[in-house]
């Protein structure tokens, strides 16, 4: 989910309340402790060079439990870090405490926001000899064009 549609669902929530992958929430004391700009410059396995640039919000909790987040006070956190840093309308990535920093997608339910599990992958696998999924097909759906027309009883043969 981009950072503009972010601003777009926060301007129509009435809180900020972000859901878990295993469908607990985040508490709702958390803050917002950082919204930055994360690029990564790498080289993939297979040796082609790539750049990824993700906006970036970690979520923190702290022991004020009083603490709520609304709605506007996170649209002018996202505002004041698009002027100050001049961010662009990037993907997000939210970082979240639990047993390390963890790192997940985004996207919104209609009431929540949702983080995504991200998982690691090979950007190279044609060059490190990981096979790709074959399609799996029966070979009673394996005819052809010949066969087709060349079927007996059908009048032809090619």
């Amino acid at each position: 989910m981009k950072l503009s549609e972010i601003k777009n669902h926060l301007s129509t929530a009435t809180g900020v309340n972000f859901q878990l992958p295993n469908g607990t929430f985040v508490p709702e004391h958390f803050h917002v402790t950082e919204v930055g700009i994360i690029q990564k410059n790498f080289i993939d396995c297979g040796g082609t060079v790539r750049n990824e640039k993700v906006a970036n919000f970690q979520l923190w909790n702290a022991n004020d439990t009083d603490h709520r987040l609304k709605p506007q006070k996170l649209i002018n956190i996202i505002l004041l870090s698009e002027k100050v840093l001049g961010m662009e309308d990037l993907e997000v990535e939210v970082e979240y405490q639990s047993d390390t920093i963890g790192k997940y997608g985004i996207d919104y339910n209609g009431k929540d926001f949702v983080l995504l599990s991200k998982q690691t992958d090979c950007l190279a696998k044609e060059n490190c000899g990981v096979p790709s999924d074959k399609k799996k097909v029966s070979l009673s759906d394996l005819t052809t064009e010949k066969e087709a027309c060349c079927t007996p009883g059908n009048g032809k043969c090619c």
